[in-house]
């Protein structure tokens, strides 16, 4: 079983941003406005420096019956249960329910969309790993849940 809930570190929305390279750092950083700085040009292409190279922005929004969320794992898992304000995700059998380990994980932020940027050129979306995960999953749910909501009314 799975087990979400607010963390008091909580902030609220926010963006997140994918970019194409490796950054050794994982968590906030205290940038300036001067390192960062993501502006929208009139062709409608979003485009920002990251140590002198030029990238290049597509946002991708999130679909309104999806929620964006920014997990963190939490050092001691403890039972949904005791939670208050916790949601559960688990398994339909209960046999596997009982064979999975308890985790915790606190929900830091919120989103709506996130930007993906590219090299040279906007990410293309038939190629761009991120934005297939995006479609292809939300489109596998919706099947998955039709076929079962169908499924449950017979």
């Amino acid at each position: 079983m799975l087990s979400i809930r607010k963390s008091s570190k909580y902030r609220g929305k926010c963006t997140p941003n994918a970019l194409p390279c490796r950054i050794n750092h994982n968590g906030r950083a205290e940038v300036s406005k001067r390192y960062w700085t993501p502006t929208k040009r009139n062709d409608g292409k979003t485009v920002s420096y990251f140590r002198g190279r030029q990238l290049y922005g597509r946002t991708v929004k999130i679909p309104p019956q999806y929620k964006g969320v920014v997990l963190s794992t939490t050092e001691t898992p403890q039972a949904a249960q005791a939670l208050p304000g916790s949601h559960s995700y688990t398994s339909d059998s209960h046999e596997e329910e009982e064979a999975e380990a308890e985790g915790m994980m606190e929900e830091l932020a919120d989103f709506d969309e996130f930007v993906i940027w590219g090299h040279v050129a906007l990410p293309d979306e038939t190629t761009d790993a991120y934005i297939r995960a995006i479609e292809e999953y939300t489109a596998f749910a919706e099947v998955v849940h039709t076929v079962r909501a169908k499924a449950e009314k017979k």
